[in-house]
């Protein structure tokens, strides 16, 4: 990627976190990635091209700081710290969260939103899985623990906690309180029974 095609999804993932999507125009990115709208129109080709981009390079962001956070310990461990590195007070996570949040939210108003979306939740389940599949091949976590179920399980779960992080209805402590503790029902350690 391009240093200023990076800047300019850069400026629009801050662009949607601070003003939204709804009526958010390519100038109004423009504005923040401080170019001119031609540019944007070169580099996507319209609004939708540009918000696809976005949507790709905030799930880009979310590895990066989900891979950060995989600490030391066993690999159920990293495993947690992965998964929970989606809900924390560091202001890239913030507005990472809240762009993905608005991209959510808008799609089920814009209909060009939706396969992009799906697309980067998919990219997001898949590489969940593969951490849990991994997780449970070294042992750590029960062998009747699905990946596929328990990742879509995961993310729904995790979007859902965020935007009540994000809109003040539960503090950074508390939502990663409550995925912690749904984390220990859907991948419970190796011996541990999972409740019925």
């Amino acid at each position: 990627m391009t240093s200023r095609r990076e800047a300019i999804l850069r400026a629009s993932a801050t662009a949607i976190a601070e003003r939204g999507v709804r009526g958010l125009r390519v100038s109004d990115i423009a504005e923040v990635a401080g170019v001119s709208p031609g540019l944007l129109y070169y580099h996507f080709k319209d609004r939708d091209g540009l918000l696809a981009a976005a949507l790709t390079y905030i799930n880009d962001q979310a590895l990066t700081y989900r891979q950060a956070a995989s600490g030391s310990g066993s690999s159920r461990e990293q495993l947690v710290d992965y998964l929970l590195a989606e809900i924390q007070d560091l202001p890239e996570v913030v507005e990472n969260s809240l762009a993905w949040n608005e991209l959510r939210a808008c799609a089920v108003y814009e209909t060009p939103l939706r396969e992009p979306l799906a697309q980067a939740s998919r990219q997001w389940t898949t590489e969940t899985a593969e951490a849990i599949r991994l997780t449970r091949a070294l042992g750590e976590i029960s062998d009747r623990t699905d990946p596929e179920h328990a990742a879509v399980t995961i993310t729904a779960l995790t979007e859902g906690l965020s935007s009540r992080w994000l809109s003040g209805e539960l503090t950074t402590d508390a939502a990663r309180t409550h995925l912690r503790i749904a984390l220990d029902i859907l991948i419970p350690p190796k011996g541990h029974n999972r409740p019925r």
